[in-house]
């Protein structure tokens, strides 16, 4: 096992890697998993929830263990995805002062049946790593490169392993020093067909073919836009749209932070930290006659955007669309808050859900739903904790549950 993962002198440590707390029962069947990665004991947690009535039970690095630790890895997690399947996850390491030898990269872990989770290989060195993105189908994983000013692709092998397929850099074409701070991708497959996806995605129904073409979408919270690239959807590689040299890129409002791409391929939303508003486009998947001039990708934005948040909330951060294409979700990170907008199907302009705003703990970083968009999870970086949330599928509102104890500044979240 390398040393680039673990600090192996530190007595009590398991030799597979990761502490692992008995008498808690995963069923993949009737569990949801969630994965936190906290920055205190430099660990990732798993806890499983009932799929019923949301109960969580911790599975592998439980507060109560690792409490007192630090550094069980080998530098500080960060940004976290998991793979359609969730059979791995992909997660940020960034360096630490406290973590002797530690390395910026990213590292995989495979997902195991009962919940805990092993390493994968050796941390694969990446330039400057800020933020993950995934496109539906698993076969690429997409990293903002913050003050790089690119992106860079891995191609997802068996066994979850990641091989560089690409980069692309916009320095040259920024007026401002780029700083690219999230990223999304179009999708190449539709949500699933069934109960929840024939009565919530609009586009999941038989005889619908998904998109052959599919673009990357890029924030830069110096320049106030979002650049777009066209994906090889064989390769990964990335470049200019068909049809034009140089990469384009979209007015944003001041200081976007996040962004997301609807699973119908409709639209993108973009928030916007200094004024608190979501930009909206329309994506051009399709020649649309006075509307779009081609399928190349084009944002055009929705009528009434930018749209502005509801009550208090302040510092808009990462964002995410549901599973089905339904609703937007919004975190306020110097309010504690989630805001919550319904998407018109036909327009994509946002209406506020009620309650517009539900609370979270202090200082929220990261938020994801669950595939069956009945279950949302937040990480709350100064509450050490998680908060839960369930989702009325019919309306998007949603219930708070009970807040999940992590250890110390949780960072990144996924759920499976």
């Amino acid at each position: 096992m390398s040393k680039r993962f673990w600090l192996l002198g530190l007595a009590g440590l398991i030799s597979a890697g990761l502490l692992v707390a008995c008498g808690s029962n995963y069923n993949s069947s009737s569990n949801g998993l969630v994965l936190v990665g906290s920055q205190g004991s430099s660990v990732i947690q798993t806890f499983s929830f009932n799929l019923n009535n949301g109960h969580v039970a911790s599975i592998a690095n439980s507060t109560n263990d690792t409490g007192t630790q630090t550094c069980l890895l080998n530098g500080l997690p960060a940004s976290m995805v998991v793979d359609p399947a969730g059979q791995y996850a992909y997660v940020i390491m960034v360096t630490s002062s406290q973590c002797q030898n530690s390395q910026l990269g990213i590292a995989v872990f495979q997902v195991k049946s009962d919940g805990t989770i092993a390493p994968v290989g050796n941390l694969i060195s990446d330039p400057n790593p800020v933020s993950l993105a995934m496109d539906a189908a698993g076969k690429f994983l997409f990293v903002a490169e913050g003050a790089t000013g690119g992106v860079v692709v891995y191609a997802i092998g068996s066994g979850g392993t990641l091989t560089a397929a690409g980069a692309a850099s916009v320095k040259g074409l920024a007026s401002q020093t780029p700083n690219i701070v999230a990223v999304a991708a179009t999708p190449t497959v539709f949500p699933g067909i069934g109960i929840n996806g024939t009565q919530n995605s609009v586009c999941s129904v038989p005889g619908n073919p998904p998109p052959t073409s599919q673009f990357l979408y890029a924030v830069d919270s110096n320049n106030y836009v979002v650049w777009e690239f066209s994906v090889d959807t064989t390769t990964g590689a990335l470049g200019p749209p068909q049809g034009v040299s140089t990469v384009p890129s979209f007015s944003t409002d001041a200081v976007p932070v996040g962004v997301a791409v609807d699973p119908c391929d409709r639209f993108l939303y973009v928030s916007g930290s200094l004024h608190n508003k979501i930009n909206a486009y329309t994506i051009c998947t399709m020649q649309i006659q006075n509307v779009c001039a081609a399928a190349d990708g084009t944002l055009l934005p929705v009528s009434g955007s930018p749209f502005a948040v509801s009550g208090s909330a302040n510092g808009l951060g990462p964002l995410v669309v549901d599973p089905y294409g339904n609703n937007v979700y919004v975190l306020g990170t110097l309010s504690n808050t989630v805001s919550g907008f319904k998407i018109s199907p036909v327009s994509g302009s946002l209406t506020a859900l009620t309650p517009p705003t539900v609370a979270t703990g202090a200082n929220p970083t990261s938020i994801a739903i669950r595939g069956d968009d009945n279950w949302m999870f937040v990480t709350n970086y100064q509450s050490a904790s998680v908060s839960q949330y369930s989702i009325t599928p019919a309306t998007g509102a949603l219930s708070t549950l009970p807040t999940i104890t992590t250890d110390n500044y949780p960072f990144g979240v996924a759920v499976k």
